[in-house]
């Protein structure tokens, strides 16, 4: 109960809802049983004997009995007496048509209040599970599948929220409806309703046998789907490697095995969840069979007062008794889905992200002096990534990171951004340390163009326009041709406002770098991070790119990951990075004349080309 009653506040205020929602579901509710109780003085009307007549003083002694339905006969048979039956009739037929109005009017505002209580709980929901997840750390993203975290926020929340919501009007809604069922029938007759009313412990007992193992089920039914979502994702993004390697049929099979593991535990639960309703009704007929047998011994042998049109009203309501009873056993075997789902959708909102500002933080003011890496170290797990490493780089310095695949590169520039903190050692700018700093303020100062060009399914303008909303068409031009990139943006469809599809992939890769170029130079940062930003590309796109990404580096620092030793020659200072650690440092030309590794390097590079 604690999970749902945490579930719930998502929906605060929930009195803003539950209180209108409370109202017309007690007059709903109301109307709904009056419906049944005109049953009785509907049949007296019609084939009323001529028995006693009641005056009209002994219906006022009545007034303050608990005998309702008797009241209200006694009423229709002064009537009919007084007026004729005809009259009573019309009289009866009006009521009948007032009432179920009413009842369908209350019914129709409680379902709408519900409702908006329903869409205000999942937007609140929704917003924080995503809220929470853009607060995450790189490295939550690096360790968990993508497709569990979307089956989370899409298809877990939309669970939550029904089987919550549902919960919640079954809860308060059912059993008003069956205190007002009971009232009439305990009116009708106390002896009977007692023994009726049996058959609820016994279905409640049976029922909670029966859903014992939902939840373990659901929580592996959710956990399945999270699977299925993320094979499908990975299946749409690597596609073209599926065809190329023939492997079409295997990963559909692939596919297809946790798609029937997945399709027999809903079966499972299904079942075991429609088993309930089933029970409960079976055990609602049985005890309606017995009411039968013997109310209507006693009526056949006058040993009660009971008339035929009571009993008859009597077994009328005891039937409808049966219905909010099966909507409770019904959403009790429902409840475990949604518990499930929901403890999923809380772990991910309990997941605290690492990087935050500290409660001091600064802002760092406009970058003016250096960045240094002072005896840095870094783990992967209980993997060592960096050993010690020392590094000042100078305002207005080209610093060029180069060393074997694994050696730790894009770990040291993942760093200077402040995606991941040090496990030993400190990274200033300008003297702050950056676990002193806001990160946001750090990143402003900076601008990332990465080996893999991220862009989004917009148009070319919002693309290049992403770190900068409120640049001007002249500066996101300007941005452009800086790029390389302003010439074949007109020779597109709508020009600026051409769509580039999923990932950019109306684009080459040569024009999806070029726009990741041109969204960094709009930002204009004084501090750029280039990841190996032109090693995917072909010679002729390879030289517009490195053009577009001379023009971005001028009168800036900048620091590049290079794949290709050329481009490169002309860096200030050139690191050489292996196993973790600094190995070489200097210009082109002083490592070369040391003979290491970086002249190992270019020496089979060269021999490459």
């Amino acid at each position: 109960m604690k999970t749902y009653f945490r579930l719930l506040s998502f929906a605060k205020p929930i009195e803003k809802f539950a209180i209108p929602y409370a109202i017309a579901t007690i007059l709903a509710a109301f109307f709904s049983t009056s419906l049944l109780t005109l049953l009785g003085p509907l049949l007296e009307t019609l084939f009323m004997d001529s028995g006693d007549v009641p005056t009209k003083s002994s219906i006022l002694e009545k007034a303050s009995s608990f005998d309702l339905i008797g009241r209200f006969s006694d009423f229709i048979k002064y009537y009919t007496v007084t007026y004729g039956r005809v009259e009573t009739l019309k009289i009866v037929c009006v009521a009948i048509v007032v009432v179920v109005f009413l009842a369908n009017f209350f019914r129709y505002f409680a379902q709408r209040f519900m409702e908006d209580l329903r869409v205000h709980m999942l937007l609140n929901l929704r917003r924080r599970v995503f809220d929470n997840i853009m607060d995450l750390q790189i490295g939550y993203f690096t360790n968990e599948r993508k497709g569990d975290i979307i089956s989370k926020v899409a298809s877990d929340v939309q669970v939550v929220q029904f089987t919550v919501t549902n919960t919640l009007q079954v809860v308060f809604k059912e059993p008003v409806q069956l205190i007002f069922y009971i009232a009439v029938l305990l009116s009708i007759s106390v002896q009977l309703t007692l023994f009726s009313l049996l058959v609820i412990p016994i279905s409640g007992f049976i029922i909670s046998k029966i859903v014992k193992r939902l939840k373990q089920q659901a929580t592996q039914a959710h956990e399945s789907f999270g699977r299925m979502i993320g094979f499908l994702d990975e299946s749409l993004v690597g596609i073209k490697i599926i065809k190329a390697f023939n492997a079409t049929e295997r990963i559909k099979t692939k596919f297809q095995n946790e798609n029937i593991f997945y399709s027999n535990l809903t079966r499972k639960m299904v079942r075991r969840q429609q088993l309930g309703s089933p029970v409960s009704q079976t055990l609602g007929v049985l005890v309606v069979v017995f009411i039968v047998l013997y109310g209507g011994t006693m009526i056949l042998t006058n040993q009660s007062d009971l008339t035929a049109p009571k009993f008859l009203v009597y077994i009328a309501m005891f039937s409808q008794v049966m219905q909010p009873i099966k909507a409770i056993a019904d959403s009790f075997s429902g409840i475990h889905s949604g518990i499930a789902a929901g403890e999923r959708v809380l772990e991910l909102i309990d997941t605290k992200p690492q990087m935050i500002d500290k409660p001091n933080a600064v802002t760092l003011p406009q970058f003016q002096d250096s960045i240094k890496l002072e005896q840095v170290s870094f783990n992967y797990g209980d993997k060592p990534i960096l050993k010690g490493v020392n590094l000042t780089i100078k305002k207005g310095q080209t610093v060029a990171l180069v060393g074997p695949s694994g050696g730790g590169k894009s770990t040291l520039m993942d760093l200077i951004s402040r995606f991941y903190d040090p496990l030993d050692g400190r990274i200033t700018i300008d003297g702050y340390d950056l676990k002193d700093v806001k990160v946001d303020s750090l990143r402003q100062q900076m601008g990332t163009v990465n080996q893999e060009s991220i862009l989004f399914n917009d148009s070319i303008y919002n693309n290049i326009a992403f770190g900068k909303p409120d640049a001007t068409m002249e500066e996101i031009i300007a941005a452009a041709e800086i790029a390389n990139a302003h010439e074949f943006i007109l020779n597109t469809d709508q020009g600026y406002q051409t769509n580039i599809g999923d990932r950019g992939n109306k684009l080459s890769g040569g024009q999806k770098q070029r726009i990741c170029i041109a969204r960094a130079v709009l930002a204009n940062p004084p501090i750029m991070l280039l990841d190996e930003a032109t090693s995917a590309l072909d010679t002729e796109s390879e030289k517009l790119v490195q053009d577009a990404l001379n023009n971005l580096m001028k009168n800036r620092t900048s620091i590049i990951i290079a794949h290709r030793l050329s481009t490169i020659q002309n860096a200030d200072i050139i690191v050489v990075i292996e196993k973790g650690c600094v190995v070489e440092t200097g210009s082109h030309r002083e490592l070369i004349a040391q003979k290491g590794l970086y002249n190992k390097l270019n020496s089979l590079q060269a021999l490459n080309d």
